[in-house]
């Protein structure tokens, strides 16, 4: 249920990743479709936390138990929030929609919640700042290092 934080790899494809590379280097966002889809994002701290308490229960806990974070956010207020965290001057690229790209992904965490006393409570917008923070150190020094070379 796209985990996120510091220590992502720059170029792993993910939707988080990629807006913030695109962003920080001034490019244009890609948004597939109308960027109406949803998606909900989690925090690698909470994802951590309730796998430490999922491994913490009585041997009759069994899953499948959901871990993620059940707040949507279309790609497009994604778009816009990474933009906005980042003071990027990216513009928004609209591509087709790809046929198997899933309108909907919102995880029900009811199991996590009573079994484990478990939610996610990171914000978006909180853990995309630091987010942020890494990968702006990530580019200041991959252009540091490209600098020193040339």
């Amino acid at each position: 249920f796209n985990t996120y934080g510091p220590r992502m790899r720059p170029d792993d494809g993910r939707v988080i990743s990629n807006f913030i590379m695109q962003a920080l280097q001034n490019k244009p966002i890609t948004v597939y479709g109308t960027g109406e889809q949803t998606r909900s994002f989690c925090y690698v701290n909470d994802l951590i936390d309730g796998l430490v308490r999922l491994m913490h229960t009585a041997d009759d806990v069994t899953g499948p138990m959901n871990l993620g974070n059940p707040v949507e956010f279309t790609m497009l207020e994604l778009a816009n929030l990474v933009i906005e965290l980042t003071g990027s001057r990216s513009e928004i690229r609209f591509l087709p929609l790809p046929v198997d790209d899933p309108r909907q992904r919102q995880p029900d965490i009811g199991c996590a919640l009573r079994e484990l006393n478990w939610k996610p409570g990171i914000a978006l917008r909180d853990g995309l700042a630091t987010t942020i923070a890494y990968f702006e150190d990530l580019v200041s020094s991959r252009y540091a290092r490209t600098a020193a070379a040339g």
